[in-house]
């Protein structure tokens, strides 16, 4: 049983090491293609696969009432007890996520263990010389639950239980004593079986629904019957024959692989929008009729814009002079510059740097209001300033 703890600590320890490296670089982001995602519930089919080691617990062997009266008259227990090294598991399940955290699955597995010796039978010392095997092969109905962990994103524990059946093939059991007396059997018997199973899956942020995974499976079976024979030896003859009830409990730690179909990118907190550019202010100025003076109304719009251009921080101040459509249109033009001017000095005037404005005069040929020739409109008698 040391020995047996001894191993099944290391074939955890294995397990263990890895994912905690993982978890110590998770929050760091520093995996490339294989940088752990931000956990998701699984919704709708997945299926997955897995692979590690299997300890098989050391199994009574219990004769029938017809093995051990065939063994009882050459001083032979009809008890005893095989020995297994460390094997091997493989699992295959498919099953459905709910997306609250429930799954279930069906799953197929398959264990194998050399057996490394048989003890017991007392009065034979069953210790010399034992070989064969024990393989299983079973299907089960699991169900799971993944537990998410607030503040912790790349890893999603889970627990679960499954129940079904499994075929055990004592394969080539052969155990030879000093007293004269071998025990041979190679037998399948299929019993209920039942687990407990217990891990993490660490999604992968490159592939959506794509998971490692590692785990501890608890396997147990009902006692099965296999067929024995009692040989004498060197003769080989058999001296009787029955059955041999073991028991079957086994411990596997797996690393695998889980994909979920049609699972969505794990949502990415994305960036702040970046602050839509302040729109342009725009202020109009009127003037009289051929005047180019400015009226207390036009100082006070002008005095607005100064303060609203200090406001909205605007790198240049564009002013633009406007004439209706009466007179020439060279005078116009004129006229339009000399507004212009007229508010840009009263711009300099309620603190804005001159180089920060510009001027220019359109004459009238960019009425606000469009007239014929000779029509005096006041809202084409204008400067517009403009905060960019």
């Amino acid at each position: 049983m040391t020995r047996f703890k001894t191993l099944l600590m290391l074939g955890t320890a294995a397990v263990a090491l890895p994912m905690a490296a993982i978890a110590q670089r998770a929050p760091n982001g520093m995996f490339d293609n294989f940088r752990l995602a931000p956990q998701q519930t699984v919704t709708g089919l997945y299926i997955g696969a897995g692979a590690g080691v299997n300890f098989l617990e050391n199994s009574t062997l219990n004769s029938n009432s017809t093995l051990a009266n065939s063994l009882a008259p050459r001083g032979i227990s009809g008890r005893g007890q095989a020995i297994f090294d460390a094997g091997f598991v493989g699992v295959f399940s498919i099953g459905y996520g709910f997306g609250n955290g429930f799954r279930v699955e069906a799953e197929g597995n398959f264990r194998q263990n050399d057996i490394d010796k048989v003890g017991g039978f007392r009065g034979a010392g069953f210790t010399n010389t034992a070989g064969g095997m024990q393989r299983s092969y079973g299907a089960m109905a699991n169900a799971l639950y993944d537990f998410r962990i607030p503040g912790v994103t790349w890893m999603v524990p889970y627990i679960g239980g499954g129940v079904g059946y499994v075929w055990r093939d004592m394969h080539g059991l052969s155990v030879s004593a000093p007293g004269g007396i071998s025990l041979r059997s190679s037998d399948i018997d299929g019993r209920f079986a039942y687990q407990a199973i217990g891990g993490a899956a660490f999604p992968i942020a490159s592939v959506p629904g794509l998971a490692v995974t590692a785990e501890y499976r608890y396997l147990g079976t009902q006692p099965t019957d296999l067929n024995t024979r009692a040989f004498s030896r060197p003769t080989v003859l058999s001296v009787g024959g029955g059955t041999l009830r073991s028991s079957d409990n086994n411990h596997s730690v797996l690393l695998g692989v889980r994909y979920a179909f049609g699972q969505a990118p794990a949502p990415v907190p994305s960036a702040p929008a970046a602050a839509a550019p302040a729109p342009a202010r725009t202020y109009l100025v009127f003037f009289d009729w051929d005047r180019a003076d400015l009226t207390d109304r036009a100082r006070q719009i002008i005095s607005d814009a100064a303060r609203n251009a200090r406001t909205v921080a605007s790198t240049r101040i564009e002013v633009s002079g406007h004439a209706d459509r009466t007179g020439s249109a060279a005078y116009n033009q004129r006229l339009s510059v000399r507004r212009g001017e007229a508010v840009a000095g009263e711009l300099v005037r309620q603190g804005i740097a001159r180089n920060e404005i510009t001027v220019q005069g359109f004459g009238f040929e960019r009425p606000l209001v469009p007239t014929a020739m000779g029509v005096r409109e006041p809202q084409n008698r204008r400067v517009e300033i403009v905060l960019r």
